[in-house]
């Protein structure tokens, strides 16, 4: 399937249930610009998900009947969708960080916000999806772009979602040096100045998903300068 470009319109599902800054969102970000549905709670998301393909989701986590940490999980496993999901919360310690990530989020961005950040946080996850099914490979593993899959020898074979793919890409491209972090950044949100936190928090999570899978910790870290990968 061919992908739409990114002058084409891109539709997104914003789950919020402050209705003042839903109405915010949809005035800032335009129909012009987007296509955009609405859910107020995560009865209607998952309703509207079920149904519908999106190419973003913009999810809070405090809702009404069903909360947006439930959402994105059944969105990875019940839905099996690689749909990128950012999350929209008031809740900014790296516990609830780490547990956004851990079911499936692939941002993160802390209310109150800019406007601009949060579009330029879109566009960065559009650009994310790769579209060839080229195979990238590091000493035993290989990397395939198009699927998200990483493969080790005879081990199992793993499918990465949201940005521990897009960070695992950036390793393996890089094997045998090492990624910065502003590197990681721009790869991410588009801008080398995004928040090290964060990418240590992705990086957490990715070193545990591979770890859980292979046995081993592949990603050796560089203090102060970034992050290697270590296959061996």
């Amino acid at each position: 399937m061919t992908p739409p470009s990114m002058n084409a319109k891109r539709r997104l599902l914003i789950v919020e249930d402050n209705k003042r800054l839903a109405e915010n969102l949809f005035e800032y970000l335009g129909e012009d610009k987007y296509e955009l549905d609405y859910a107020a709670d995560g009865l209607t998301a998952l309703h509207l998900l079920a149904s519908h393909t999106y190419d973003v989701i913009i999810l809070d986590i405090m809702l009404p009947g069903v909360n947006g940490l439930t959402i994105c999980r059944r969105i990875r496993e019940d839905l099996n969708s690689s749909v990128p999901v950012l999350m929209l919360t008031a809740r900014d310690s790296i516990e609830d960080k780490t547990q956004a990530f851990d079911n499936g989020a692939d941002d993160y961005l802390i209310k109150p916000f800019h406007m601009k950040e949060l579009e330029l946080r879109i566009q960065a996850l559009c650009r994310r999806r790769q579209t060839n099914n080229d195979c990238i490979t590091a000493n035993n593993i290989r990397y395939y772009p198009g699927t998200l899959t990483v493969k080790r020898q005879d081990q199992s074979e793993l499918q990465l979602i949201g940005y521990a793919a897009t960070i695992f890409e950036a390793l393996i491209r890089k094997y045998p040096d090492y990624v910065t972090y502003q590197h990681l950044s721009t790869d991410i949100w588009g801008h080398p100045d995004g928040d090290i936190n964060v990418i240590r928090t992705h990086i957490y999570v990715l070193r545990k998903t591979l770890k859980n899978t292979y046995g081993q910790d592949m990603i050796k870290t560089l203090h102060g300068r970034g992050y290697c990968l270590d296959p061996a």
